[in-house]
């Protein structure tokens, strides 16, 4: 009888967790951000809209967070110039925003080490922003809530600044 009635609240609990885990609507067009700009020694991301910082949030960084990112493995983010490329509603760390690392100059530059340059950089939840260390192996983590906002306000394509 006791696994009926674990039977039963599972499935009653399942499409409350099924919607729990869907990704937010998006802002009006007319509050979304049109720019990142990613203070790797600061640990700050902000959003900008017409040259304005309408959002900025504390961030966590991957585990060697001096230095750009050289090559696969390294667990250090990325610096320089790329674009939101793409999001992960089912991402493992709540929500996903997927950053277009590597560009053209880091593939040359790990070309010409003969490396691989690496890559599936994203900013992403996990609820760890608050965690007095940097923990990612190479992305940018806010809380799940942070990155339900910045989900909102952030359309695909724009571009985002990564700064040493």
């Amino acid at each position: 009888m006791r696994h009926v009635r674990y039977g039963l609240l599972l499935a009653l609990l399942l499409p409350v967790a099924v919607l729990a885990r869907q990704a937010p609507d998006m802002a009006k067009p007319s509050e979304f951000a049109d720019r990142i700009v990613v203070d790797k020694s600061e640990r700050r991301m902000q959003l900008f809209r017409n040259g304005r910082v309408i959002r900025s949030y504390r961030i966590r960084l991957g585990d060697a967070p001096a230095g750009p990112k050289r090559q696969q493995g390294d667990e250090r983010t990325p610096e320089g110039e790329y674009r939101i490329s793409g999001r992960n509603s089912n991402s493992r760390f709540h929500l996903s925003l997927r950053v277009s690392y590597p560009n053209a100059a880091d593939r040359r530059q790990a070309r010409s080490r003969g490396v691989d340059p690496g890559g599936d950089i994203m900013i992403h939840g996990g609820n760890s922003s608050a965690w007095p260390f940097d923990w990612t192996d190479g992305c940018i983590a806010l809380t799940d809530a942070e990155i339900e906002e910045v989900w909102s306000l952030v359309p695909t394509g724009i571009p985002i600044r990564i700064d040493p």
